[in-house]
């Protein structure tokens, strides 16, 4: 095809591994044409982001790569140095999906756009910075110029991204390869910046080579899919050819892979495991040399919630807007005021020492499994890591203790010799819940606890909290920015803006019928409608 941009014939990729070569990559074929976005989408470990790096030879030294890869009739696949150099970041640009690992948290906004112009178009001085504000402006960060000098850091995660895809236009790139760039993103900030990818390949002429795991997101972006499992393509065509009649087994199972149906009857009978009434976080800000309080920082402001065994509130909002901040001052693990009953008794006034018995009782998943994991202990210490600190009055062994729990998350309990890294990221999220679950608790937080898994594993991973819930009677906090999941979970949503709790009541109502203009835009961007 004379206006195809990239070429991938064949491709084969292996890693050198003890002695032999593990094959990630096999036989992959696709084009990408002009002005064309190409999703690749499969799971984690299906090939999708080691094909893509293999486009401009980013892969390790470790890594065998075979077949043809052409860019515009030039081959990738054996080209000198100075031939790479000169299509990465010129021609062929990526953004990652973690804008804090790819940015340069020592260098101002200003200096790493600078870089990138200085290498590849020899700009310096007041070309550079009029070049940079152009950028930041056309990928729209506000207060451009008074942004130059901030860090990362200093940046939301939504504005980190515009940075990086600000990075990546630097120099007028024909094709734009887009790794995952909105998995760690809000639905409203995900929407923005889809939305601005969108615009941006309008109006630049852009190809694009789109890879994620979540369908939704190809539906909205691509012309054309291509399906990966295993390192292999196992299906390819246009995007509603895909969705609409799925040929490949594993298509149709990722197509029905979302969280779906809505939670049990919620109970309305019996105390409240949890309730506050009026809870508020403020964290005072310090100045001068004397640390005087000047004012503060509002996380949560005047927040009334109840759960009653068996029923799970979903706690839903932007990043920042205290969502995370509201079930740690419940929980009593950071200061708070305001009312605070754990099974009918207020606990806000307790000593430290006074609430290690209630520990046992309240428990918390987090989302990233893997950091929450030592990767020193095996999978039975870290499960039983709870009963050695917090005891046990059942009269089994603890070991028997790891046994059972394991089989009633899903694990075989022949496993619990392993270590972390020897499970996938479902599997470890198992054994988070494993961990928390062994104690029987009254109560569960469960902060992001899906984000960072494939959609069919999100799915397991629901029916399993689901299954749990309903046999131990759990009463859960559960956070997310991931809506279908609340949706398929809750009982009770709460909506968060900037520390407000801003609507609240029956996940139906919220999700059905939502009130507030804040909440009616989150579901726009969820759901790409009004509710």
């Amino acid at each position: 095809m004379s206006d195809t941009v990239l070429s991938v014939e064949n491709l084969n990729v292996g890693f050198r591994q003890d002695g032999r070569v593990i094959r990630a990559v096999k036989g992959v074929s696709f084009t990408v044409a002009k002005g064309e976005t190409v999703a690749l989408v499969g799971e984690s470990g299906s090939g999708k982001s080691v094909t893509a790096l293999s486009t401009v030879a980013l892969l390790p030294g470790a890594a065998e790569v075979e077949g043809s890869i052409l860019y515009n009739g030039t081959q990738m696949i054996g080209a000198d140095e100075a031939e790479l150099r000169r299509v990465r970041g010129n021609d062929i640009s990526f953004i990652f999906q973690e804008p804090m690992t790819s940015l340069n948290p020592l260098h101002t906004i200003e200096k790493q756009l600078g870089e990138s112009l200085s290498l590849h178009q020899g700009l310096d001085g007041v070309a550079a910075r009029a070049r940079i504000l152009e950028l930041l402006e056309r990928v729209g960060i506000r207060d451009a110029e008074n942004r130059l000098g901030a860090y990362p850091h200093q940046l939301s995660g939504g504005q980190r991204q515009r940075v990086m895809i600000a990075m990546a236009l630097a120099n007028g790139p024909e094709l734009l390869i887009a790794d995952e760039p909105t998995t760690a993103l809000d639905v409203t900030i995900q929407a923005q910046i889809l939305e601005l990818l969108a615009e941006l390949k309008r109006a630049e002429g852009l190809s694009m080579l789109f890879i994620t795991h979540d369908l939704g997101i190809v539906r909205r972006i691509a012309d054309r899919v291509c399906v990966m499992q295993g390192g292999e393509i196992v299906e390819q065509g246009r995007t509603a050819e895909i969705f609409d009649n799925p040929q490949h087994p594993y298509t149709k199972t990722l197509l029905a892979a979302e969280p779906k149906g809505r939670p049990d009857a919620a109970p309305t009978k019996g105390a409240p495991v949890v309730e506050t009434d009026n809870l508020r976080v403020w964290f005072p800000i310090h100045r001068g040399f004397l640390r005087r309080t000047v004012g503060h920082v509002k996380a949560v402001n005047a927040a009334s919630i109840s759960v009653r065994a068996g029923e799970t509130l979903g706690i839903v909002g932007e990043s920042g807007s205290g969502k995370t901040t509201l079930a740690l001052g419940i929980l009593r693990l950071i200061a708070s005021e305001g009312r605070v009953a754990f099974m009918g008794r207020d606990i806000q006034g307790l000593t430290p020492k006074e609430m290690r018995p209630l520990r046992s009782e309240m428990q918390v998943v987090f989302q990233d499994p893997y950091g929450s994991l030592s990767p020193r202990m095996t999978i039975e210490q870290i499960i039983a890591e709870g009963l050695g600190v917090h005891g046990t009055a059942s009269g089994k062994s603890h070991r028997d203790m790891v046994a059972e729990i394991m089989g009633e998350v899903g694990l075989d309990p022949a496993m619990m010799g392993r270590y972390p890294h020897e499970f996938s990221g479902g599997q470890r999220q198992r054994v988070a819940i494993a961990r928390a679950m062994i104690l029987r608790p009254k109560l569960v937080l469960l902060d992001e606890p899906t984000s960072a898994l494939d959609m069919t594993v999100q799915v397991q991973i629901v029916e399993l909290l689901r299954d749990l819930q309903r046999k131990h009677g759990l009463a859960y906090l559960f956070i997310s920015h991931d809506l279908r999941v609340v949706r398929a979970l809750a009982h009770q949503v709460i909506v968060m803006k900037e520390g407000d709790v801003v609507e609240q009541g029956p996940g139906t109502q919220i999700f059905d019928a939502p009130q507030t203009e804040y909440t009616r835009g989150l579901m726009a961007a969820a759901f790409g409608r009004g509710a």
